[in-house]
């Protein structure tokens, strides 16, 4: 004789709630009357049917686990009257026959649905705290109360969520789908991310925790890394992980309370832990009422991930900082995700190390932005006995687009910002004196070895201060300051921010150190060029504390200098008044630049240059042009000035179209334009 085959736990689940139904239509049926069911249903014996339900090793769940009726009412404490009301309300929407008992019950009002009323009536274990809003049923949402004229008389709708739940459907609340995302699980972490996911899993762990629900504090510079820092802790906790970005956290009171009530009912249904996600913007204020009410009342799991330490709240905080990847941990990255092509590229792999400090999604997202035919081309020249050949001929190609492909992704923090400067400029456009070309010449080479002269020659050893490579430009407007940072930054393959120090200035207490942090720690990812314009904004001879302005000015130098001293890029400050700068200061930058106003052999230079080969011109006198007293950034928009007066009369540019624009510049700069300067252009 064969075995039975062994039920399912959903076949055995259903069955379950559609004998529990008929339980409760027999006792609705001999409350009105009604007629016998034919071929009635075994009764649910409730008292004893828990005990009999197991679940199998290994996580698998068998016939005999727990049908999902009883897991939901022994999790949330459900009487057998507050059981048989949520039975009553799911009935309705699993059994049409129970439509007719509530509209006989009703006096054929509709709609058609159970009441208070109906189950006081029916069921000896009555009681009327079952409808208190702190008893079960309202508290945790599992029924709704339908607008009526009385409580008793209002009707009874079970929440769409926990009918789902009943019938053995695994699904979340659509009011919390709605502002959660589900993290999917952790990529391989590092040693270093590991490490804390275990603290974590440490602190949380039930034996060891001693308060009855902590909150977990994320702190770093990297999103990425702290998500799936969490991830990992929260699978090795048995926990899924949704997580909820600060600026989706309702604001009403009335809607987070919802929130917060729905969050907790989801995760008493599936073990989940809820991860706050802060954007990299300004710490939690006193005055965000929703998020600290989130936090200070969520009774679930909470972690929290925040660039930076927030400010302290009710609850204790467990706080574990989420380093960046070593030098080490970057290689390795590095050549998992290159996979076969990482031994093309030979040492190029610790070139882009020393320069950018990515995450692993950023450098994964980087192999998968080269471009796929040339990666295919270089692993396609490999011997089989490594790289060699023509490989090595087509690293250096494969290295650069990397390389560009580095900085793209670097750029996303800094974006918001500083300006973004692309860089055109090259050494033969910048016209200076030969000295002033040297002192760029030994910047480009600092910055260009830094990495073999800290590390492999030992000088970071002797500790981070004075480590960054920083630069002061002085010199007139439009003397070619902003230009000398693009020529850099072309020599350098680097990408150039332009940060304007007047903006960056606050009149608030501390909150120029803020900003100030902000780009230097979205910075740090490339080491990008950073060029501070407008210096003088900040610096300037204030080493004499007079009142508390000028103490705190000092504090914001203070921490720019330091900040500079500590970047491992390039810094650049440029002024325009050189003597308004404290020479305590100064002397604290590695490079000082001066940028001189051109003599006429420069200017001559200047104009020369000043037209593209593309535009047509005509009988321009470059020694005349000379004459003009102007600096380099006029003397390109007077050049390009001439070339659109040029276009608009179909004519090649000539000497009239520069006299005409020289009038407009000047007029702009209120300068007058002597006679003498333009005697001759026309």
């Amino acid at each position: 004789m064969r075995n039975a085959p062994e039920q399912s736990w959903e076949d055995f689940n259903q069955a379950y709630l559609m004998a529990a139904l008929e339980d409760v239509r027999e006792a609705l049926r001999q409350h009105h009357a009604l007629a016998p069911i034919e071929g009635g249903v075994a009764k649910v014996d409730e008292d004893a049917s828990a005990a009999k339900f197991t679940t199998a090793k290994g996580g698998e769940v068998s016939p005999q686990a727990p049908p999902a009726l009883e897991i939901l009412c022994g999790t949330f404490g459900l009487s057998s009257f507050e059981r048989r009301i949520l039975l009553m309300c799911a009935a309705v929407e699993l059994d049409s026959r129970f439509a007719s008992i509530y509209e006989a019950a009703n006096k054929g009002q509709r709609p058609a649905l159970p009441t208070f009323s109906l189950a006081l009536a029916a069921f000896d274990d009555a009681h009327w705290s079952a409808m208190l809003p702190g008893r079960p049923l309202r508290h945790w949402h599992l029924i709704e109360v339908l607008s009526g004229d009385a409580l008793t008389s209002s009707p009874l709708r079970i929440d769409e969520r926990i009918l789902h739940y009943l019938t053995g459907m695994r699904s979340m609340d659509e009011r919390v789908r709605g502002v959660v995302d589900e993290v999917g699980p952790a990529r391989t972490l590092t040693p270093s991310e590991l490490a804390v996911a275990q603290r974590i899993v440490d602190c949380l762990s039930p034996r060891n925790r001693q308060e009855s629900r902590p909150v977990v504090l994320l702190c770093g510079s990297e999103p990425e890394s702290r998500r799936t820092v969490a991830a990992q802790a929260c699978a090795l906790l048995g926990l899924g992980l949704h997580v909820l970005n600060v600026q989706a956290v309702p604001r009403g009171a009335a809607e987070i309370d919802l929130f917060l009530r729905l969050w907790e009912r989801e995760t008493v249904l599936q073990p989940n832990c809820l991860l706050l996600e802060f954007d990299n913007g300004p710490v939690l204020e006193a005055g965000e009422f929703p998020v600290k009410r989130l936090i200070e009342k969520l009774r679930s799991p909470l972690l929290i991930s925040h660039h930076e330490q927030i400010k302290p709240v009710e609850r204790k905080l467990l706080s574990f900082d989420v380093p960046k990847a070593t030098t080490k941990e970057q290689v390795e990255l590095w050549y998992r995700a290159l996979g076969a092509a990482a031994p093309v590229l030979n040492g190029e792999v610790a070139a882009i190390v020393s320069q950018f400090s990515l995450s692993a999604e950023r450098i994964e997202a980087a192999v998968a932005q080269m471009p796929r035919e040339l990666r295919q081309a270089n692993l396609d020249s490999l011997p089989e006995n490594g790289a060699g050949g023509a490989a090595a001929e087509a690293a250096p190609a494969l290295a650069r687009a990397l390389w560009d492909a580095c900085r793209v992704q670097s750029r996303p923090r800094l974006e918001g910002l500083a300006q973004r400067i692309e860089p055109v400029a090259a050494w033969d456009d910048l016209v200076l004196p030969k000295k002033q070309k040297q002192l760029l010449s030994q910047i480009a080479v600092h910055v260009r070895n830094r990495t073999k002269v800290y590390r492999s020659w030992g000088f970071a050893s002797k500790g981070s201060r004075g480590l960054g490579i920083s630069a002061l430009f002085a010199g007139p407007s439009g003397t070619g300051k902003t230009m000398a940072g693009e020529v850099l930054a072309n020599e350098l393959r680097l990408d150039l921010y332009r940060i304007d120090l007047s903006q960056t200035i606050s009149k608030y207490i501390g909150e120029t150190e803020k900003n100030l942090r902000r780009v230097f720690d979205a910075a740090e990812e490339s080491a990008a060029i950073l060029l501070f314009d407008e210096a003088d904004a900040l610096f300037g001879k204030r080493s004499e504390v007079k009142d508390s302005h000028d103490r705190y000015a000092n504090i914001e130098v203070s921490y720019l200098l330091q900040r500079m001293e500590a970047y491992r890029g390039l810094a650049i400050l440029t002024t325009n008044r050189r003597d308004a700068l404290d020479p305590a200061f100064l002397r604290r930058i590695r490079f000082v630049v001066e940028f001189p106003f051109p003599e006429a052999s420069q200017r001559a230079e200047i104009w020369a240059r000043a037209f593209p080969r593309q535009t047509p011109t005509e009988g321009l006198r470059i020694d005349r042009l000379a004459r003009l007293s102007a600096a380099g950034g006029n003397i390109q928009n007077i050049a390009m000035g001439a070339a659109f007066l040029a276009a608009d009369a179909g004519e090649p540019v000539r000497m009239s179209h520069l006299l005409a624009a020289a009038r407009t510049e000047f007029t702009k700069i209120e300068r007058p334009l002597a006679d003498a300067e333009v005697a001759g252009w026309v």
